[in-house]
């Protein structure tokens, strides 16, 4: 795939444009202005090389401590000398500008290693998450033409060994899977560190070219291939750094997978840029977390908001407020406030806030740096780095204190989906890219996420929003979380249907919380006509609710009666 920046993605449709051809691009002529070469005018794109930046941080510290997981760590120098080792490696493999490198690891140093090593001579790292099994697996490898796959023999019950025995006679691409930790031997990754490869002289790539092919979580169905140049990483890692006060030196702890566009830019690139030193965790474990962060002098942690919840339960019942900790950054899913409360109450000095952001537009907004503010607890805060519009269903731009539907263009937004059927319906006219998601600002420009566009309701031709209805429902003492669905009414066309995960050792019923929320002052065609009990949501590796398959199994249960 050595020419698949050429094949899709808005900054080739720009250049193309810029020749003179015609393209049948999203891009308008209006909004070339704001391409390339306005980002680097503004200085959000700096056009970094991999080998600049690991140089320039061997000239500043060697010895730094760039990552450390349960068993092992990696300073710059031992960071520069395996990553350049593996990407000779890779090159007398036959791998180059514009290959992909697939990894399925756990939270690893490893991880590390392999995406310098791709990018130190042009090819495209491809993270896969450890969740995924045989079917994505196999379509993720075969859409992409992955060239290397590496990934454990086994880790927990899953056997990758196994897994690649089944599809590997079906990837043509494929030319090696690399065993990593547990494998001696050819096939073995610490057997390719061992040896005398060397790359001496790094290539050089376009900064505008493919450095990182991530597959999207597929909360509506199939994953779409996104696609980020080292520009657009870069400049979203910069811009997070400076607005969170996070300084070289600082510790990250990072229990979101590697794998995730979360852990991949602030368990990674973080590092690698801004001088922290990132911990990784391969098992979340809240109390163990707890004991890293007081035995480390942890300053900040970006993840879902299962591991904040659960981070604040542990440090109340050791009764310590992690003095260290300075900022949580909560993201990929809803956030109900009361969650962000007992946080901040929960820790000394800690900025718990949530922040907005997809794989396509990696966070759009920040956050609210006023610790227990209510614009850090009830919104996701201010945008940083994005320009941002709310669209009504016509596609016409509101204003004031209106929902809308979240459109964003800017300097960190994705290159292109690896489909280039995908991308036509991805931006408007003016290279705006579609969220999906629908919100509001407030007075202060805080903006609020309301839902998503395809969760709304229509009940008899009013629009509900699940969030609503779903905040009020985690707020109930018994409902440990609750998902909101649409179901289908042969008056209405829709009515609420509300999935339901209880309290260990709580109890309710239906009449309960429809009662609840009636005295909650719900309106009362809000109030879920229906209510299902079930163990766990089913939820994509960056914990978002996959309303999806909620819905396939409410008309799996009617159909079964």
């Amino acid at each position: 795939m050595a020419a698949i920046c050429a094949r899709f993605g808005r900054w080739s449709c720009i250049a193309r444009a810029l020749r003179g051809e015609r393209s049948v691009a999203v891009i308008s002529v209006s909004n070339l202005t704001r391409g390339a070469a306005h980002f680097r005018a503004t200085g959000d794109w700096r056009d970094l090389q991999a080998s600049t930046i690991i140089a320039n941080e061997l000239s500043a510290d060697p010895d730094r401590i760039v990552v450390r997981d349960r068993d092992r760590m990696l300073t710059v120098r031992d960071l520069d000398l395996q990553s350049r080792r593996l990407a000779a490696w890779m090159r007398a493999q036959g791998v180059g500008a514009g290959d992909v490198v697939s990894f399925q690891l756990p939270n690893w140093i490893e991880v590390h290693v392999i995406d310098l090593a791709a990018a130190l001579i042009g090819a495209i790292s491809n993270p896969i998450v450890p969740i995924y099994r045989d079917a994505e697996v196999e379509f993720i490898l075969r859409e992409s033409n992955s060239k290397l796959y590496f990934a454990p023999t086994a880790f927990r019950s899953m056997r990758f060994d196994a897994m690649i025995d089944r599809i590997s006679d079906r990837i043509p691409s494929l030319l090696r899977y690399v065993r990593v930790r547990d494998a001696d031997g050819p096939c073995g990754f610490a057997h390719l560190l061992s040896g005398e490869h060397w790359l001496e002289a790094p290539v050089w790539v376009d900064p505008d070219t493919p450095r990182l092919l991530m597959y999207t979580s597929g909360t509506t169905g199939r994953p779409k291939g996104v696609l980020h140049s080292i520009n657009t990483l870069s400049c979203e890692v910069e811009n997070a750094a400076r607005y969170w006060g996070l300084e070289r030196g600082d510790i990250m702890l990072m229990p979101s997978p590697l794998t995730h566009i979360t852990g991949y830019l602030y368990g990674v690139l973080f590092a690698e840029l801004s001088g922290l030193t990132t911990i990784l965790m391969d098992r979340w474990d809240a109390s163990l977390a707890v004991e890293i962060i007081e035995d480390c002098s942890v300053n900040a942690m970006v993840a879902a908001t299962p591991f904040l919840q659960e981070l604040a339960d542990a440090a109340r019942a050791r009764q310590t407020k992690l003095e260290s900790l300075r900022l949580f950054a909560c993201g990929g899913a809803p956030v109900a406030p009361e969650i962000m409360r007992e946080a901040t109450d929960a820790f000394a000095q800690c900025t718990a806030l949530r922040v907005y952001g997809c794989t396509e537009a990696p966070t759009i907004t920040l956050g609210a740096m006023v610790r227990g503010s209510a614009t850090a607890i009830c919104t996701e805060g201010f945008v940083v780095g994005h320009e941002v519009k709310l669209v009504d269903g016509d596609g016409n731009r509101i204003f004031g204190d209106a929902e809308g539907e979240i459109l964003t263009r800017g300097p960190e937004v994705m290159l292109g989906y690896l489909r280039t059927e995908d991308n036509d319906a991805a931006f408007d006219s003016e290279g705006f890219f579609r969220t999906g998601d629908l919100g509001r600002f407030d007075a202060e420009g805080a903006l609020t996420i309301t839902g998503r566009s395809k969760d709304i309701i229509i009940r008899g031709g009013e629009n509900i929003a699940p969030k609503e209805i779903e905040d009020l429902l985690h707020d109930h003492p018994a409902v440990a979380e609750a998902a909101v669905i649409g179901m289908p009414h042969e008056r209405l066309g829709e009515a609420p249907c509300a999935f339901a995960v209880l309290q260990r050792g709580a109890s309710t019923d239906a009449a309960q919380l429809q009662s609840y929320l009636d005295r909650a002052g719900l309106a009362k065609q809000k109030i879920p006509e229906r209510f299902e009990f079930i163990d766990a949501l089913p939820r994509t590796a960056a914990g978002k609710v996959q309303k999806f398959v909620l819905r396939d199994m409410f008309l799996i249960g009617e159909k079964n009666g």
